[in-house]
Formats: structure tokens, C-alpha cells, sequence
């Protein structure tokens, strides 16, 4: 019989849940019918700034809103809320049935339709070149529908839920 021990650091923990966070989101972009170059050819960033914010423990929601450019008018909206947590098993973990089925839910959205990602951290984070504030589009007749937890591992994990009419 053999024994093994397992250690994973927080940076590790933090450098899997960004990757999964962001590859969820282009799955996302991708299934609800957008074209998610724009998406990848921001990716640094997007990982840059993620990465960071978990890092140091200030990022609490990352969010892709899809919008009629036409109107400004929000048309879907999903968010991932970070949890951050002092346990954990050491385990890092996706649940992409979750996501996938909640895509089907949701639905596609028109093909002319744009999207933002927006970080939504807690004050005093450290600055990210390229981030700064922005204003959420308006929830106002649309419903939160919860996902549940999709990402995590380690002590950290996020919640994903959208928002439909």
C-alpha cells in the first residue's frame, strides 16, 4: 500500500479557477450565439486582471452583459460570484454540465447583439492597467436565475447565475 500527499498552493488554486472563469465565458459568448473573437483577442487582460483581483482577494463578480446596440438595452446577462473560503480539500473542479444546461435555458440571443465583461471589485484593489469603473446596464424586468456553484477549488469558487425576461 502507498501513501501520497497533495499540496496545492493558492496561486495554483488561483491560475486554474481564472482559466476555467474565462473559458467558461467564451463557452458562454459561444453557445448563446456570438462570435467570441472580440472576447479572445482581450484575453490577456481579461486573465491579467482576474488573476490579480483573486490574488489578492478583492474581486467579487465577474460579469458578461449582452446588449442590443441599437438601444443600449441589456438583453442577457450571466454572472460569476467568487466566493472565497479558508477550507478546502485540495480538489479543483468544473461543473460544465451545470453551465451547458443553463446555456440551453437561457437561450440564443440575436446575432447583431455586443457584450462587456465588467470585474466588480471591493474597494482597494490594486489597479490593473486597462480596468477602471463602468456603469451595469439596467436589470430592471429581468429575473436572476441561479446556476449554482460552477467553478472552484481549493477554497475559492464561484456561483454563476444569468439574467432572463
Amino acid at each position: 500500500m502507498s501513501t501520497f500527499t497533495a499540496s496545492i498552493t493558492y496561486t495554483h488554486t488561483v491560475t486554474y479557477v481564472t482559466t476555467k472563469m474565462l473559458l467558461t465565458l467564451k463557452e458562454i459568448i459561444r453557445e448563446i450565439g456570438l462570435d467570441p473573437a472580440r472576447f479572445t483577442d482581450s484575453w490577456d487582460s481579461y486573465e491579467r486582471a482576474i488573476s490579480t483581483w483573486l490574488s489578492s482577494r478583492h474581486l467579487q463578480r465577474v460579469t458578461l452583459e449582452v446588449y442590443d446596440p441599437r438601444n443600449n438595452g441589456l438583453v442577457t446577462r450571466w454572472d460569476m460570484d467568487v466566493l472565497y473560503s479558508t477550507v478546502g480539500d485540495g480538489s479543483l473542479w468544473v461543473d460544465t454540465a451545470a453551465i451547458r444546461y443553463s446555456i440551453v435555458k437561457a437561450g440564443l440571443v440575436p446575432a447583431h447583439c455586443r457584450y462587456d465583461i465588467i470585474l466588480t471589485t471591493a474597494p482597494g484593489r490594486p489597479d490593473v492597467a486597462g480596468w477602471g469603473s463602468c456603469d451595469f446596464r439596467s436589470t430592471d424586468g429581468f429575473q436572476r436565475f441561479s446556476v449554482g456553484a460552477t467553478v472552484g477549488g481549493n477554497g475559492l469558487s464561484a456561483q454563476t447565475a444569468y439574467w432572463s425576461r
